[in-house]
């Protein structure tokens, strides 16, 4: 890609990271904690933007499902806001944001490739996953099987952005790959934070690794 396509990459990203130390500020600034409610939403609402304005030569249903995916994970952060107020916005937030890797997961599979297999690469992930299960489950209570289903949603997304390898750019592919970790380390960092031990600067990390792993996801699908 040229220097040239490179430009509107960049900018946004200066901008979007700007974005993101305003909502770490407001969001750990008791006396500016009502500005964390613009800016929040601001992160995903920004990458929409930039998806849509950068990717009009995309065919019409990977567009969809990307801003679809967007869209629900800009739902889920404002539900997410509110979770003190009703337990209820909690679990609005968890069935947003498990739409959302749905709709990251049909994307990653109109570019699988055929012949990679990734049986090999989910053992260890399973591992990971049931290891973090068993730490959380005893903190569940009611969101035991919603959990469940989100912790197997999640990887398939993350095995599905894996499956991408050799079937679009190698910049795309690390991109995206590197994206789906990201995402869920930034989901095993807030369930611990919630159902397990409560975590030291827990927003910073879990906003911090949240905000990357949109970025990259986005800007990886621009480089497909």
């Amino acid at each position: 890609m040229s220097k040239t396509q490179n430009k509107p990459v960049i900018l946004f990203s200066i901008i979007y990271s700007i974005i993101l130390i305003f909502e770490l500020i407001f969001d750990n600034t008791e006396s500016l904690k009502y500005c964390h409610y613009l800016s929040k939403p601001l992160l995903v609402s920004s990458l929409i933007i930039f998806f849509l304005q950068h990717n009009r030569h995309k065919d019409t249903q990977t567009k969809q499902l990307v801003v679809s995916a967007l869209i629900f994970s800009l739902l889920g952060d404002i539900l997410l806001m509110f979770t003190e107020m009703n337990s209820l916005f909690f679990i609005g937030g968890l069935l947003s944001f498990l739409t959302a890797h749905v709709m990251y997961i049909l994307v990653f599979l109109k570019k699988r490739n055929i012949a990679k297999k990734g049986l090999k690469f989910m053992l260890p992930l399973l591992v990971y996953t049931i290891g973090l299960f068993y730490l959380l489950k005893d903190g569940l209570g009611d969101l035991f099987i919603p959990v469940i289903i989100y912790m197997f949603v999640i990887l398939i997304m993350v095995t599905t952005a894996f499956l991408r390898e050799g079937s679009v750019s190698k910049n795309s592919y690390i991109l995206v790959f590197l994206g789906a970790v990201f995402f869920i380390t930034s989901d095993s960092l807030l369930a611990l934070n919630k159902f397990y031990n409560p975590l030291p600067l827990s927003g910073i990390w879990i906003m911090t690794t949240y905000s990357i792993a949109q970025l990259l996801i986005v800007i990886g699908l621009k480089k497909q």
